[in-house]
């Protein structure tokens, strides 16, 4: 009987390769997690700590390091982290190393809120509350503001935090009972009352030309109040 060598070969061939990758896979599940390595993403890595993020991982996996890896819930870390109201996103995983990394992105806030209760509004027009470690320079927010309705305001703070001259000079947006808002600028004793956030694009191009008209005038603090709620037109008050 002629044996087949070429056949055996295959055969044991692919065998070995079925015995390697169940190794690998085995030791792979079995390896030991490292410390975990926490890296934040974009600019914004101010409000909250690689610590208080080690803890949340704790609080939710117990220990996350010198564990096997099969025993950790990497979808449940993040959304542990995710749920964070300082966190805009998270992402955990293992490397081929047994090294858990974890990339964290901070939100951005835009504006601060300061009247019965403080807080941040962020970029996407959500609750961020403030943190002991940082306070970002940002526009405050005064008067009616109630935090399950924050539209209007976010819209005005949006507007503010994305134009230069409004970011330069806006150091406070106040909203009254009617939904009215009122800006308040550095180095300028006057008040300036936008009305609603309709036609928020043309209240303000009204407002920079008046602002540059009268800096080269020198009459800038010879108003109390600058009202832009008409079209077309900006009515002032003097002082």
């Amino acid at each position: 009987m002629r044996v087949n060598w070429n056949y055996i070969k295959m055969v044991f061939l692919f065998g070995l390769v079925i015995f390697l990758y169940a190794f690998a896979s085995h030791r792979n599940t079995t390896r030991i997690v490292s410390h975990p390595n926490i890296k934040f993403i974009g600019e914004n890595n101010l409000f909250i700590t690689s610590q208080a993020v080690s803890k949340l991982l704790i609080q939710n996996q117990h220990d996350v390091k010198n564990v096997i890896k099969e025993t950790l819930d990497l979808n449940q870390l993040e959304r542990a982290l995710n749920s964070n109201p300082m966190i805009k996103s998270a992402e955990v995983y293992v490397s081929v190393n047994g090294t858990l990394n974890v990339d964290v992105e901070q939100k951005t806030p835009i504006a601060r809120v300061t009247t019965n209760a403080s807080y941040y509004i962020d970029d996407e027009g959500v609750f961020m509350p403030l943190s002991n470690n940082y306070s970002a320079r940002v526009p405050l927010i005064t008067g009616f503001v109630e935090k399950n309705n924050l539209n209007t305001i976010y819209k005005v703070a949006k507007k503010v935090n994305e134009d230069e001259f409004l970011k330069k000079n806006v150091i406070e947006i106040y909203q009254n009972y009617r939904m009215e808002i009122f800006f308040r600028l550095r180095r300028c004793d006057f008040l300036v009352k936008l009305g609603t956030e309709k036609s928020l694009d043309k209240k303000i191009n009204n407002l920079k030309v008046f602002y540059k008209k009268k800096l080269k005038e020198h009459t800038l603090n010879s108003y109390s109040q600058i009202n832009l709620q008409f079209d077309n037109q900006v009515v002032c008050t003097k002082t």
